[in-house]
């Protein structure tokens, strides 16, 4: 499973490498973008967000969605790479 995490992080002087730690302990992960992510792991959406949620603040926001096949865009080879591999 593929998920897009996408997240606004409000204080921007906040040292966030402990979230950017969890998200790289998934099982595979993209980052191509400044603010989102693709995760590819066995956990549901619920699963992922607790694991993460508790290295962001109560005003931070964050969004996880399972990825689908249908997608456009404008990446480097490399990332297209990796989304085809993993979101067949």
């Amino acid at each position: 499973m593929v998920y897009v995490v996408s997240y606004d992080l409000s204080k921007p002087n906040r040292n966030y490498e402990d979230l950017y730690e969890e998200l790289k302990k998934s099982g595979s992960w993209w980052h191509y973008l400044e603010s989102t992510w693709l995760i590819y792991t066995n956990e549901s959406a619920s699963e992922l967000y607790n694991r993460l949620s508790k290295h962001i603040d109560k005003d931070d926001r964050l969004l996880i969605i399972e990825a689908g096949r249908e997608r456009q865009g404008w990446l480097p080879e490399k990332a297209w790479e990796w989304i085809r591999k993993h979101i067949s």
